[in-house]
């Protein structure tokens, strides 16, 4: 099918009331080139190309591919707090399980060798202080990531739990790139549940360090 008449097939699903095919396409394509490749360093003509269409497809679906990058950083949002919600659920009474269960499953994800990072972490890298949008975007997440870690850690009852939280986040954020750094989980990645266990000792009262 050329892009022309992609871009009927789109106009028909839109018009039905269904997400426009081309426009999908498109989505996740960007999608699946800036989390391997980085924001930056793709461009329109290569998104078009990789998900068979034109420019003047993409420019029909999204006005710039600065409002792509938007919309790809919010879905990456929304996958994320969809999966801590679904991870600690199990534990709705249990913080110390929460926090465990919650480094346990990011600990699976990051030793998939599919994982490049996380895709906020890397747009934080390749964002200017100009981009306002995009800036606030990736700072309001790891500001929320914070202010998450610390809420868990005043519930289990740390001494300190800002400083709790903020030594989880330092743990989560860096096991995504020690993990890239020394390939095949040979690095300081086997140490992250260990660590995560000791900062949660070190921060309950005597008597209750154990689970």
């Amino acid at each position: 099918m050329n892009a022309a008449n992609d871009d009927v097939a789109g106009h028909e699903a839109e018009s039905a009331g269904a997400k426009p095919r081309v426009r999908d396409r498109i989505f996740d394509t960007a999608c699946e080139l800036f989390y391997q490749h980085g924001i930056r360093s793709v461009g329109v003509d290569a998104i078009a190309a990789e998900a068979g269409t034109n420019k003047m497809s993409f420019y029909r679906s999204f006005e710039s591919k600065d409002a792509l990058v938007a919309e790809y950083l919010r879905e990456r949002q929304r996958e994320f707090w969809e999966w801590w919600e679904a991870t600690i659920a199990a534990y709705p009474d249990d913080p110390r399980r929460q926090i465990e269960s919650l480094f346990e499953a990011h600990l699976v994800i990051v030793k998939d060798k599919a994982c490049r990072g996380c895709a906020l972490g890397n747009a934080a890298g390749e964002m200017a202080d100009d981009d306002d949008v995009l800036s606030e975007l990736v700072r309001h997440f790891k500001k929320d990531v914070r202010k998450r870690l610390r809420k868990m850690a005043h519930e289990l009852g740390a001494r300190d739990p800002e400083a709790l939280g903020d030594a989880l986040m330092l743990l989560m954020d860096g096991s995504y790139f020690t993990r890239l750094v020394f390939p095949g989980n040979s690095g300081p990645i086997a140490a992250l549940m260990p660590a995560v266990r000791a900062l949660i000792a070190s921060q309950l009262p005597a008597g209750s360090a154990s689970s």
